[in-house]
């Protein structure tokens, strides 16, 4: 009896002191670790964004908080497992418990667990990388391959992805083995042109290049640009029509916006100054001319 009421003492309090102390140790190492996350991308970003916004770092401050978030979470759920696992299995032996068949079953579980869940355990560890190394984020533009989508959540096993036509697609990390990313720092607004062939090209030229100085110094369309909009020459010609382009370096997110506004000001140029565009001609079965 005496040595039941010493067990009753001692044990519980023995495992309460292990499960506070465990409780203590994760919050300590989790607010650790979310510093430490946090000021190497505030230290990476301030980086960033002393370059001009015309260099190719150009990086959304917005993106940085959200991956300081996910990784965060990341090594809060890391951290809890290990330390919940290594505080229960302490407890377990100080009520008596023999561990060690225990931790053998749990080896053999896990063996058999990899064999047979290889795919959860690739789609989980691309998650995981795929966090880590930043290759996109929710609310990025990227191409998978088969879909170009929106992201709308990241998760260690899927990404969910709501396309151009709003159908919402759930795809496995696993499962994706290349990453096109078109909203990380800037992309190239392009715009073709189909103009008379035997339209002036010097004049085409000085018509764009006018155009290009509006857009730039306009307090309202200044914003949608990185750089001056340039005229880049002919992208293609044939007896009907002369293909001009204008490309434009943009934030990634006014790529659409910034070309509708280039083609309304040099239509308007080109009405002005009386440049022709040559008329379509569509023959059924055949492919549209100018």
């Amino acid at each position: 009896m005496q040595d039941l009421i010493e067990w009753f003492i001692g044990t519980p309090i023995k495992i309460a002191l292990i499960l506070v102390l465990a409780f203590v140790i994760r919050l300590a190492v989790i607010r650790a670790a979310s510093r430490i996350i946090r000021r190497a991308l505030l230290l990476r970003r301030d980086r960033s964004t002393s370059v001009p916004a015309t260099s190719e770092t150009l990086v959304d401050k917005n993106r940085h908080e959200q991956r300081a978030s996910s990784i965060s979470q990341l090594f809060k759920s890391v951290i809890s497992i290990s330390v919940w696992s290594i505080a229960g299995i302490m407890a377990l032996s100080n009520l008596g418990i023999d561990v060690g068949p225990i931790l053998a079953s749990a080896g053999v579980v896990g063996v058999a667990l990899g064999f047979g869940a290889q795919t959860l355990v690739k789609d989980y560890l691309a998650g995981i990388f795929m966090i880590l190394e930043d290759q996109y984020g929710v609310g990025d533009l990227i191409d998978v391959g088969l879909v170009v989508g929106t992201v709308e959540e990241v998760g260690l096993r899927v990404t969910r992805l709501r396309d151009l036509t709003g159908i919402v697609w759930y795809i496995r990390n696993g499962e994706i083995l290349r990453v096109g990313n078109r909203s990380q720092g800037w992309t190239i607004a392009s715009v073709d042109i189909p103009i008379d062939y035997e339209t002036d090209l010097d004049q085409v030229r000085k018509i764009i290049e006018q155009v290009a100085d509006e857009i730039t110094t306009d307090s309202i369309t200044k914003d949608l640009l990185i750089e001056k909009p340039q005229y880049a020459g002919i992208e293609s010609f044939s007896g009907e029509a002369v293909i001009i382009r204008v490309v434009a370096k943009v934030s990634s997110d006014k790529q659409t916006p910034a070309s509708r506004e280039i083609r309304e000001r040099i239509k308007i140029a080109f009405d002005r100054e009386g440049i022709k565009v040559p008329s379509v001609i569509r023959t059924p079965g055949q492919p549209t001319k100018y």
